[in-house]
């Protein structure tokens, strides 16, 4: 006691500041001594987390493979199966072991095809484990829905797309996405259906996600796109668009002609690349008759497709904008002329044609 007087006695005699720095430095340390033995605390505490989630990823793998090589054609489960289905049953309701197990099947999964890949996903159901991302569909946070829909698709779980379509217009557009993948992923063509409910941006990156997905299909049997086409979603327009061009949806020229009206410029733009693609002449007399009153976005991609489908009486309109005020405009119109046997317009413009027939005679 008389020692603590006594340091408490000589540290009163300090000025202030000197006070002050002590005092903090004394803070400091206690800091860092909790700080290190917190650290401490926590890498024995994922060092025995990884041991056991090690354990426990042996023994499911071990089980895994055993219920895989252990089935028969005679039964659903053979008895070696229904025993394991039993073991596994019993660590699902603990959501660390829970995880383990979920993570042990995406890894076979992905390592098998086929059949075998096919006993996982009804194993998966089998097990129980449907109803822990299902009761996560509903949860407030939107990065918990997105990962339950991302393990119904990695699982190729069917018969609850009506549930995972809730979310079809979701605030957040990882939610969406997922959900899109989902039913694409699962239900090719089929799932594109969710379009016709869209009111959200449909992004170009999903769009072009959703194209390959559909590109891999075996199922290449497009369904019916013209509704999609006079969405008023213009994401989902375009995203028809790209469909026509790709599957060669002739069929649907009348609505593609009807789009060259849309308000938008870039679905008019994306609506003559498409009637381009398609080899669509009919559209040429709308694009012809109101040419000048376009953008020139939209007056190239129409002299472009030009160069595709020319024919001799398309004459007086190229001579009519043969001297556009656009370099490429005025260079592929030439080309065309060109082709056209231009020799024939001289009487119309001399100095066209001394043009061309200088740059012939060069060549």
């Amino acid at each position: 006691m008389n020692e603590y007087n006594f340091i408490l006695q000589y540290f009163n005699q300090f000025p202030l500041i000197i006070k002050v720095v002590w005092i903090t430095s004394v803070i400091l340390m206690t800091n860092v001594f909790i700080l290190i033995i917190y650290l401490r605390y926590l890498r024995n505490k994922l060092r025995v987390k990884s041991s056991l989630e090690s354990k426990c990823q042996m023994y499911f793998e071990s089980s895994l493979i055993t219920y895989l090589y252990s089935g028969n054609e005679e039964e659903d489960f053979s008895i070696e199966q229904k025993k394991i289905i039993k073991e596994l049953k019993g660590v699902t309701s603990e959501a660390f072991k829970r995880k383990v197990l979920i993570a042990t099947l995406l890894k076979l999964r992905n390592e098998i095809t086929g059949e075998i890949a096919d006993s996982i996903d009804k194993l998966y159901i089998e097990l129980g484990l449907l109803q822990y991302p299902l009761s996560k569909l509903r949860h407030k946070k939107w990065d918990v829905i997105a990962n339950a829909i991302r393990e119904l698709t990695l699982f190729q779980v069917k018969g609850i797309q009506s549930v995972v379509m809730k979310n079809i217009n979701h605030p957040k557009k990882e939610v969406r996405k997922e959900m899109q993948l989902y039913l694409v992923q699962l239900f090719t063509f089929k799932g594109l259906e969710f379009l016709n409910l869209l009111q959200t941006p449909l992004s170009e990156w999903d769009q072009i996600q959703l194209l390959e997905i559909l590109q891999k299909s075996d199922d290449q049997d497009i369904t019916d796109i013209k509704p999609w086409l006079k969405s008023t979603n213009e994401s989902v327009v375009s995203f028809a668009l790209k469909l026509a061009r790709l599957y060669n949806q002739y069929e649907v020229k009348d609505e593609i002609i009807a789009l060259l009206n849309h308000k938008n410029e870039l679905i008019r733009v994306n609506a003559i690349e498409s009637l381009n693609h398609l080899n669509v002449l009919e559209a040429k007399v709308v694009l012809k008759s109101n040419f000048i009153e376009t953008s020139l976005d939209e007056q190239i991609a129409f002299v472009k497709m030009l160069e595709n489908t020319y024919e001799s009486s398309d004459k007086f309109f190229l001579l009519d904008y043969r001297n556009h005020e656009n370099q490429e405009i005025k260079l592929i119109i030439m080309e065309i002329m060109k082709n056209l046997n231009f020799e024939e317009y001289y009487l119309y413009d001399t100095e066209l044609f001394e043009d061309i027939t200088n740059k012939k005679t060069t060549a």
